[in-house]
């Protein structure tokens, strides 16, 4: 995903995400392994909901691949326990 689209898929219309995500994007994700980049990249597809409760601790996604990269974002967006 080019850079442009994955900005417009980070931009969720809810302030409390895109307070985390863009942040993320702008100041980490160019730092990511392929990987993780191709985590973040499949975190997007997630419902907003799910990304909220993810980010403020109130539970982790079932999938491995994405509780890596939530934990990542947590890390590093001042979500920190």
């Amino acid at each position: 995903m080019d850079r442009n689209r994955l900005f417009w898929a980070s931009r969720r219309g809810m302030l409390e995400l895109d307070l985390v995500l863009l942040p993320f994007l702008e100041n980490v994700y160019e730092t990511l392994s392929e990987d993780d980049k191709q985590r973040y990249i499949k975190l997007m597809d997630e419902q907003d909901q799910d990304l909220f409760a993810w980010f403020l601790r109130r539970e982790d996604p079932q999938d491995p691949e994405l509780k890596k990269i939530v934990q990542i974002i947590r890390d590093n967006t001042g979500l920190q326990e």
